[in-house]
């Protein structure tokens, strides 16, 4: 709020009068100022209430319009005079010019000194300040208990009446968490593309007739999200105050809840991997006493992350989940549990599938995200399910896929058991091994050139290709195969063996949690 030439003529202990220039009363007084030069505009700053006895007025009509002009371009707020000091009259081109520029000219009586005026705009902005400092504390207190009673959606409530403006609450990636209106504003977008994941700190931004203030949440390290409040110019000081100390409440806030639920899922966790290892009925009783799933069906989500083991992206994809799903009570009883193979998370089974919303907002978060996803009926379906779900990480050619996006054949591995599959690969395959042993570097391996051959439906020009080596080459290297193996890659059954082999031998498919 600013003082007007209008509220400058209402103020207590002051007795002015307008004489001309009323279309000017909406300008903005910045302080009241005696000045007696013919060209006073040099030695101004703009918003003033200039005073004078009229010592610098020139005294031809022209010179009296041009000294009016001249403070109005200026962007002065007023000009004062003590009629009966030096003038009995003030000249008829000083008011005529003032209402051309609608700039105010206002006469204090004898008993209303310069000085007076001066202290009284002074005593104004002082008043004002305090007034603030006070609205400052009580929206600081209301900000505080709604900390305390609601969370952030609380406290973006409480700024917004605080400060008069819109206030917008940001995750780290960047999604709306909470706003006051809760609709969305065009200005929105202005934040969005203002802060990046590593700005920290405060800064200022613009949107057609807004100022955006906008601070960064979170104790340490990268930001946890920003909030931003537009206001209409100009913002006060204690606009910038409040928003600042929102973010801190914010920020604590929210590191408290992460502290307190990654605790919280890192005993649900370790009792989770110990039901997966022993698979025992008893164990899994325990675990829906002491951490109770979701409802049945589940989505079953195995993640990793470029340059994150499991451990630490554990606590990125906890905070992700709380802003993926809504429900407080649901988000309580999902499952979050590094294994050596992946990060597992047990999520409800929904349509679209949460598991690719949440890796869609890990990937813009973190960044060379990949998730696999498979569906569990029950609970004892989860360790197969484990494995699918890796399985479909391992071909996950984008940041998501699901195991039904498979084909049959990449999804039959986990009704093996593990070590049986083991002795079978190693029945088959062992002579290749052996025999590769004695191989030239650069050289293929058997197992490769019996794979892609097999892979690439027994086409001696395609697997050539794919392994980069001449076809009489690869010929060569099958009939090795045939060979130590006393297998023929002619015989249906033989080929059979030889492509289950090399299929469940691939890389990244050999996890231990395999319904038996």
């Amino acid at each position: 709020m600013a003082l007007r030439m209008a509220d400058v003529l209402g103020l207590p202990g002051l007795d002015l009068r307008l004489l001309a220039g009323a279309g000017g009363l909406h300008r903005e007084v910045r302080w009241a100022h005696v000045i007696e030069l013919t060209d006073p505009v040099p030695w101004l700053r703009g918003a003033e209430l200039v005073l004078t006895v009229g010592l610098g007025l020139p005294d031809d009509p022209q010179g009296q319009r041009d000294y009016v002009r001249r403070l109005a371009d200026a962007g002065c707020a007023g000009l004062g005079f003590p009629p009966g000091e030096i003038r009995t009259e003030l000249p008829p081109a000083v008011l005529e010019a003032a209402d051309e520029c609608d700039f105010p000219v206002v006469a204090a009586v004898e008993s209303t000194p310069f000085i007076a005026i001066t202290e009284a705009v002074a005593q104004w902005y002082a008043d004002h300040r305090s007034h603030q400092e006070r609205q400052a504390l009580k929206a600081q207190d209301a900000m505080a208990r709604a900390a305390l009673r609601s969370g952030p959606a609380g406290i973006v409530r409480e700024l917004a009446a605080g400060t008069g403006g819109e206030v917008l609450l940001l995750d780290s990636a960047g999604h709306m968490r909470a706003a006051e209106p809760p609709e969305r504003r065009d200005w929105h977008e202005a934040v969005r593309a203002a802060v990046r994941r590593d700005t920290r700190g405060a800064l200022g931004t613009t949107f057609g007739d807004r100022e955006i203030h906008v601070a960064s949440t979170g104790i340490s390290g990268s930001p946890s999200g920003w909030l931003a409040v537009a206001s209409a110019p100009p913002v006060a000081a204690h606009v910038r105050i409040l928003a600042n100390h929102a973010a801190n409440l914010v920020g604590v806030g929210v590191e408290g809840v992460r502290s307190a639920r990654a605790k919280t899922h890192q005993q649900r966790a370790a009792i989770f991997a110990a039901a997966l290892e022993e698979n025992s009925a008893t164990l899994w009783d325990r675990l829906e006493d002491a951490c109770p799933l979701p409802p049945p069906p589940y989505e079953v989500v195995a993640l990793r992350a470029e340059g994150a083991e499991p451990p630490k992206l554990a606590r990125i994809v906890l905070d992700t989940l709380a802003e993926v799903i809504d429900d407080t009570s649901l988000e309580e009883r999902l499952v979050v549990c590094p294994l050596p193979e992946a990060l597992v998370a047990v999520l409800p089974d929904t349509n679209p599938k949460t598991g690719r919303a949440l890796a869609e907002r890990l990937n813009a978060r973190a960044g060379q995200v990949r998730a696999g996803a498979a569906t569990a009926r029950d609970r004892t379906e989860l360790p197969a399910t484990i494995f699918r779900a890796t399985t479909a990480l391992s071909r996950a050619e984008g940041t998501y896929r699901h195991a039904d996006e498979l084909a049959a054949s990449a999804l039959f591995q986990g009704v093996f058991d593990g070590p049986a599959v083991e002795r079978f690969v190693d029945s088959a395959l062992e002579p290749l091994r052996r025999q590769d042993e004695r191989r030239r570097t650069g050289t293929p391996s058997l197992v490769d050139c019996v794979r892609t051959f097999l892979d690439e439906g027994q086409n001696l020009e395609a697997a050539a290709r794919k392994l980069d080596i001449h076809r009489n080459t690869l010929r060569s290297r099958l009939r090795t195969a045939e060979r130590v193996t006393n297998r023929s890659l002619d015989q249906p059954q033989d080929r059979l063996e030889l492509w289950l082999a090399t299929t469940l031998e691939r890389p990244d498919t050999t996890a231990d949690y395999r319904q038996t």
